[in-house]
C-alpha cells in the first residue's frame, strides 16, 4: 500500500494518542490508592520507586524507536524474513537486558540512593517496591520492541489495546491489592508487575506472525544485521540521553530559583507532556510511513508521508497553542490551588503557547529520521542542539532569570528542528 492519505495517517496516529491518554491516569490512580493509607512516606516511596524503575526501563526505550525504523523498511521492501528476525532480535535484547537488571538490582538501587538520597522511611519502602517491580524488566523491555514492530506495520490499534489492557488491569489490581487485600506498597508493585507481564504476553500474541514465520529466519543471526541494529540503537540511546540532559538541566537550573517559581515550572511542564502525548501520534505515523517508503525506494511516498504528517502535526500544534492560551489559566488552577504558584505560572504561560508550534518540526523530523534509521544524524544534530541550548541558558538565565530558562528550552526546540532539517536533503538523495 503506497498511497499516503489523510485517512491512512489518522488511522495510525489516533490510536497512539488515545493510548497515551491512559498513561497519566495510571499515575494518578497509583498515587490516589496509596494515599488512602494516610502515610506521606508511602506516597513518596511509590512516587520515587516508580520514577526510578521507569527511568531504568526508559534506558531501553531505544528498542522501540530502533525497531520501528528497521522493521518499517523491511515491511516496505517485502522482506518478511527480516521483519520476523527483527522482532526476535529485539526480544533477545530485552531478555538479556532484563536479566542483567534483575541480577544487578542491588548495585543499581544503592547507586541511585547514593546520588539522590531519601529519608530512611521513604528509601526502605521504595526499595521494597522496586525489588518487586524489577522482575518485570524482561517483559517491560520486550513490550518496547513489540510496540515498535507493530507501529512499523501501521498496527497501532494493537498498540492501543496493549496499553489499555496493561493500564486497565493495573488499576483494577491496585484497587484490589491495596484497598481489598491491604497489601500496601507491595500491592501497588505486584499490580504493576502482573500488568507488565500480561502486556508482554498480549504484545507477543499480536506479533505471532513473526513466530509463525520462524522458518524464514535465515537472517536472525546474521552478524552484519546484528551490528547494524546495535549501532542504530546505540546512536538513538545517545541522542535520547542528550535530550534527557536538556530537561534534567532545566529542572536543576530551575531549582536555584525560589520554591514558588520551581513549583510553577513543574506545573507548566505538564503542558509539554500534553503536547508530547499529542505529537507522538503523528511522529509515530511518520516513522511507519517513512520507513516503508524507504523500504520501497519510493521518493514520492516519502515526501508525501512527511507532508501529510507535518500538516496534521501543525494543525494539532496550532490547536494546542490556542487551547493553552484560552484555557491555560483554568488548567493551572486545576493543577495547583496555591495562589502564589498560580500567579507565577500564569506569568510564564506564554512560553507554553509557543511550545506546541515550535515543537512541530523537531517532533516530526524525529519521526522521519527514526523511520529512516538515520540514527547517526539524530545523534550528531542533538549534540549540536544541546550545545546551543547550553550556551543559550548560560547567556539568558543570568540576565532574564526564569524567562531566560524557558527561552533557552524553546531555543532547543528550534535548534533540534533546524539541525535535522539540514540533513533532510541527504536523506532524499539516499533514494537516488
Amino acid at each position: 500500500m503506497s498511497h499516503i492519505s489523510h485517512k491512512r495517517l489518522l488511522s495510525i496516529a489516533v490510536p497512539i494518542v488515545l493510548s497515551n491518554v491512559t498513561v497519566p491516569i495510571l499515575g494518578a490512580v497509583d498515587t490516589g490508592v496509596i494515599g488512602q493509607l494516610g502515610d506521606a512516606s508511602a506516597i513518596g516511596a511509590v512516587g520515587v520507586g516508580a520514577v526510578i524503575i521507569g527511568s531504568i526501563y526508559w534506558i531501553f526505550g531505544f528498542l522501540r524507536m530502533g525497531t520501528t525504523g528497521l522493521a518499517a523498511q523491511a515491511f516496505g521492501a517485502g522482506d518478511m524474513g527480516e521483519l520476523s528476525a527483527l522482532l526476535l532480535r529485539s526480544v533477545i535484547i530485552a531478555m538479556v537486558g532484563g536479566v542483567i537488571l534483575i541480577a544487578a538490582q542491588g548495585a543499581i538501587f544503592d547507586a541511585v540512593f547514593f546520588v539522590s538520597p531519601a529519608s530512611p522511611a521513604v528509601e526502605t519502602m521504595a526499595r521494597h517496591y522496586m525489588e518487586i517491580r524489577i522482575y518485570s524488566a524482561p517483559a517491560a523491555i520486550a513490550v518496547y520492541g513489540a510496540t515498535g514492530w507493530l507501529i512499523a506495520q501501521e498496527r497501532t490499534r494493537a498498540v492501543f489495546v496493549i496499553q489499555f489492557l496493561m493500564n486497565g488491569v493495573n488499576v483494577i489490581l491496585d484497587l484490589w491489592f491495596v484497598l481489598g487485600l491491604d497489601l500496601g506498597i507491595a500491592g501497588v508493585a505486584y499490580a504493576t508487575l502482573i500488568a507488565e507481564l500480561l502486556g508482554a504476553g498480549v504484545a507477543l500474541f499480536f506479533c505471532r506472525a513473526a513466530w509463525l514465520g520462524a522458518g524464514r529466519l535465515h537472517t536472525l543471526w546474521d552478524s552484519a544485521r546484528w551490528k547494524h541494529m546495535v549501532l542504530v540503537n546505540r546512536d538513538i540511546l545517545l541522542r535520547s540521553l542528550m535530550l534527557q540532559v536538556i530537561f534534567v538541566s532545566f529542572l536543576l537550573i530551575g531549582s536555584d530559583f525560589d520554591d514558588t517559581t520551581l513549583a510553577a515550572n513543574q506545573v507548566l511542564l505538564q503542558f509539554l507532556h500534553i503536547t508530547a502525548y499529542g505529537m507522538d501520534g503523528f511522529a509515530f505515523a511518520a516513522e511507519s510511513l517513512v520507513g516503508q517508503a524507504l523500504g520501497r525506494r519510493n521518493r514520492q511516498a516519502l515526501n508525501a508521508s512527511v507532508r501529510v504528517a507535518g500538516l496534521w502535526a501543525l494543525v494539532l500544534g496550532c490547536g494546542l497553542a490556542v487551547a493553552f492560551w484560552i484555557l491555560g489559566p483554568w488548567m493551572i488552577a486545576i493543577m495547583t490551588t496555591d495562589p502564589g504558584v498560580q500567579s507565577v505560572a500564569r506569568t510564564y504561560l506564554v512560553y507554553m503557547v509557543f511550545s506546541p508550534i515550535l515543537g512541530v518540526v523537531p517532533w516530526m523530523l524525529d519521526g522521519v529520521f527514526i523511520g529512516a534509521s538515520r540514527a547517526r544524524d539524530m545523534r550528531n544534530m542533538m549534540a549540536i542542539s544541546l550545545a546551543i541550548y547550553g550556551i543559550s541558558a548560560l547567556v539568558l538565565v543570568p540576565i532574564l532569570g526564569n524567562h531566560g530558562l524557558w527561552m533557552a528550552l524553546l531555543v532547543s526546540f528550534v535548534a533540534r528542528g533546524a539541525t535535522l532539517a539540514t540533513r533532510y536533503p541527504s536523506l532524499i538523495r539516499s533514494l537516488d
